[in-house]
């Protein structure tokens, strides 16, 4: 899999990139939804932890093809 998205053009760099604007997506869906007066509000707190629980995944994904990255320099 991960030849396969490197091959694709992601780089490590790409999705730790990712990671962060999930964390900021995460934040910014938070905050919106301290100032919405309507009953749509538990679900907006629901959407940014959904978001912010791609930032982990993310960052393994980028860890995993730095290895990968690293690998294929020291041969």
């Amino acid at each position: 899999m991960l030849t396969t998205l490197h091959n694709l053009g992601l780089r490590s760099e790409h999705a730790y990139n990712a990671a962060l604007v999930s964390v900021g997506l995460s934040f910014g869906s938070w905050t919106v939804s301290r100032f919405k007066k309507d009953d749509s509000k538990p679900q907006a707190d629901r959407w940014g932890i959904f978001v912010g629980h791609w930032a982990p995944t993310f960052f393994g994904l980028g860890l995993a093809l730095s290895q990968y990255e690293n690998k294929g320099k020291k041969r």
